[in-house]
């Protein structure tokens, strides 16, 4: 019974405080909701307060312009045939501009300076301070031109007669824009010179953000001589001489700001955001543009957006194709290799064939046929080596110490009348052709967005084969091109070894870096265009062709032998260098004997 008692007990006493804590728990919800909504009022109340006082601050500031601080955001539109430009009246600037012939990461049109942060701007005195020409509205006017062109016209006016006019010329399938300042009333308006304010936000356009980064530049022309930042190298740049224009150039595309007055200083900056942001830089440009003292004031400028199209940049005759990677740095010496020989003939190919792909492999032979001649001394002396081969396998036997081995080698090969060096110039001539071929696959912006079999853009890697995880030093996927590449250069060396004298079998670096080299083309090609990787592709196929041919159809065997054993019977003659080699090839051996002989 006095179980059933406490049990009874502690049964209603814990149902009471469970309905307690049940009540107590609804009253605090209610007081957490009423604080909620209390705070939130708080808040909105707060940053009413705060917008409030802006404007009136906006308002105090723009003082006879007190009327364009009012009224909603209104946008224009106008098309050239190769960009479509709205303009804001919000400061009455370009707001967004869309290039018709390029499609970006989400198959629509590229777009340039499209973001919050894109904004030209600089500052104008009141009757009540100062103010920035952002944030005040324009009145927008549209004017067709019999030519063609199209000009907007954004205007600002005051209560005392005073006008700003911003004036827009688009020409018919021109990627430059003419934009002029014009200012009645600038000995007022204008403190010192108009300072202008450039900011720029360059969004990611291509899959690979990284290699995007690697390939943005930031350039221009200070005091009549061109020079270029790779934006990952510094972060700023002081302008202290006359400077013609600035611009970033990412990988396809560019935008240039042309200054046409003098600019007294300047300075620009950039910062490279995190990968998350999907922002390639991001930069302010801070310039300071001379301006008569008079009460008109007319400051022309001009801006253009576009691709990083060799051809059409030259057009301007502006220096703005200098930007483009053609062969920069320490490779600017290949740049004349691609300006005069491989641009205009890819050009000439592309114009014969809708196929990009095709094309590459038409410029191949192109280069590979004009080469070959180069390359015919270093066949020849692989023929000649081959024919010495049981010779020179015999001299290893009698000289197995390998650098005694190498000296009766040379003194035998000269003999012969062979020259184990004859293929190394023309190799060495060939070096100019790969670094440029290797900068206009990655700058050329004809490649991008073109298919060819597996590969979706030829302008980035094929990722044919994807890990899901990221390996070091390959990446998260496997280029099928890469393969074709690394395979075809395998089966060069295979050939090469088969042709020629084989390599130091005491050494297994020597022995096997034939048949490992190639492989390290993996990591290194993984990466680049599928152009690219293409072109070496078709370059190694060509190579075997070649050497084949050469080997078996064009080089005497018969005759080479022949020339080998008449060789032999000339009376032999040494150069200075090769009696210095001598020399101290002996000097050398005399050495390691004496050593040997201290050790014992």
């Amino acid at each position: 019974m006095l179980a059933l008692l406490f049990g009874g007990y502690f049964w209603w006493t814990s149902k009471e405080q469970t309905a307690a804590r049940k009540q107590l728990a609804i009253e605090q919800a209610k007081k957490d909701s009423i604080s909620a909504v209390q705070a939130k009022q708080n808040s909105v109340a707060t940053q009413q307060d705060s917008l409030h006082t802006d404007t009136l601050n906006k308002i105090k500031e723009s003082g006879q312009f007190q009327k364009a601080v009012f009224g909603p955001e209104r946008f224009l539109t106008v098309n050239n045939g190769v960009m479509s430009i709205t303009f804001t009246s919000k400061g009455g600037q370009p707001k967004k501009v869309e290039l018709t012939k390029f499609n970006g990461l989400d198959s629509t049109p590229v777009k340039l300076a499209s973001t919050d942060d894109d904004k030209i701007d600089y500052g104008i005195n009141t009757s009540n301070g100062a103010t920035s020409i952002s944030t005040l509205n324009f009145i927008d006017t549209l004017i067709k031109n019999p030519d063609g062109s199209q000009t907007v016209i954004c205007s600002l006016f005051s209560d005392s007669n005073q006008t700003i006019k911003h004036i827009f010329t688009i020409r018919p399938n021109d990627y430059m824009i003419d934009f002029t300042v014009q200012i009645e009333g600038a000995n007022k308006l204008l403190e010192d010179g108009l300072n202008l304010i450039w900011r720029y936000k360059a969004i990611q356009q291509e899959s690979d953000l990284s290699f995007e980064k690697q390939n943005t530049q930031v350039g221009y022309i200070m005091d009549g001589d061109f020079d270029y930042h790779t934006i990952g190298r510094r972060s700023s740049k002081e302008f202290d001489k006359p400077v013609k224009w600035i611009g970033i150039r990412q990988r396809f595309f560019n935008t240039f700001l042309v200054i046409k007055n003098n600019l007294s200083t300047g300075r620009m900056e950039w910062i490279i955001p995190a990968d998350t942001a999907k922002t390639v830089v991001q930069s302010t440009a801070y310039l300071k543009v001379q301006v008569p003292k008079a009460s008109s004031a007319s400051i022309p400028f001009s801006i253009l957006y576009g691709p990083a199209d060799f051809k059409m940049l030259k057009q301007h005759e502006l220096s703005f194709e200098k930007l483009i990677n053609l062969g920069q740095g320490a490779y600017a010496f290949v740049r004349p290799v691609n300006r005069f020989i491989v641009i205009p003939v890819f050009d000439f190919i592309k114009s014969l064939t809708v196929s990009m792909g095709l094309a590459i492999a038409l410029l191949t032979i192109f280069i590979r046929t004009i080469t070959s001649p180069l390359m015919y001394p270093g066949y020849k002396t692989s023929a000649q080596m081959r024919a010495l081969k049981p010779d020179l396998a015999k001299l290893k036997v009698k000289f197995p110490e390998q650098q005694q081995y190498a000296m009766e080698q040379m003194k035998f090969t000269r003999e012969a009348g062979v020259n184990q060096f004859a293929g190394c110039l023309p190799a060495l001539v060939q070096i100019p052709i790969f670094f440029s071929l290797y900068s206009f696959f990655n700058s050329n912006v004809s490649f991008r967005g073109q298919s060819f079999l597996w590969a979706k853009d030829l302008s980035a890697f094929d990722d044919v084969i994807k890990f899901g995880v990221n390996i070091p030093l390959l990446g998260n996927h496997l280029s099928l091109f890469t393969i074709t590449a690394v395979i075809t250069s395998f089966f060069i060396s295979l050939y090469s070894m088969s042709t020629t004298m084989s390599p130091d079998q005491s050494n297994p670096v020597m022995k096997y870096m034939p048949y490992i080299f190639p492989f390290f083309l993996l990591f290194i090609f993984n990466r680049l265009p599928s152009a690219l990787t293409w072109y070496y592709t078709v370059s190694n196929i060509i190579t075997l062709i070649l050497q084949f041919v050469i080997q078996n159809y064009i080089i005497d065997h018969d005759k080479i032998l022949a020339k080998i054993e008449e060789n032999r019977k000339k009376p032999k003659t040494q150069s200075k260098w090769q009696e210095r080699m001598q020399q101290m090839q002996e000097q050398q051996k005399k050495m390691k004997e004496l050593q040997q002989k201290n050790r014992r």
